[in-house]
């Protein structure tokens, strides 16, 4: 439900983002750098993982439901979502991304005490400089981002709820700013 009572009810993102246009179509293009851009060492589908798993932390329904979705388009089985948002050791995932993972949930949970162990675990495990960015980057949107949608009560899409495997294929390849578009939300 809502908090804005100028959206109806229940509020998507596209009717947020059509009622607020301030800086949606920067707030895409960033989108885009960070989850999208070919040039990292991340690929898309472990960058929605990270996207997911700082949404699950948060407990944000709608960022949750979707990266959730986005990572099983490229690949990824929806319990080894869940389960990393329960316990990364335990998770079925490539050991070489847990300690990206780790130093994730620390950066959401408790940014304050990142320290120089936390970033050489992960240099440790064969991740670049650069590596790391990235993922603080995508972190760092979607901590913001699930504070926009959880403080305008944003609800999120059946859709989200148990996707086939055409929804899925569907949202390989895209862009931010092209689903944006599409929605008529930026030009």
């Amino acid at each position: 439900m809502s908090f804005y009572p100028s959206l109806k009810d229940p509020a998507y993102l596209e009717e947020l983002f059509l009622a607020f246009p301030r800086g949606t179509g920067p707030l895409m293009a960033f989108h885009d750098a960070v989850l999208r851009n070919e040039d990292s060492q991340l690929s898309i589908a472990e960058r929605e993982i990270i996207a997911a798993l700082v949404s699950g932390l948060n407990a944000c329904d709608f960022c949750y439901g979707a990266h959730k979705t986005m990572a099983m388009a490229y690949g990824l089985p929806e319990a080894t979502i869940n389960a990393l948002v329960e316990d990364i050791d335990q998770a079925p995932i490539d050991e070489k991304l847990k300690p990206l993972l780790h130093y994730v949930r620390k950066l959401t949970q408790s940014s304050s005490k990142i320290v120089q162990s936390d970033a050489d675990a992960v240099f440790a495990a064969g991740w670049s400089e650069e590596a790391l960015h990235d993922a603080v980057l995508v972190c760092a949107l979607f901590n913001f981002m699930n504070r926009v949608l959880d403080g305008a009560g944003i609800t999120p899409k059946p859709v989200f709820d148990a996707p086939d495997e055409e929804a899925l294929k569907a949202r390989r390849g895209g862009t931010y700013s092209g689903w944006a578009k599409a929605a008529g939300i930026i030009s």
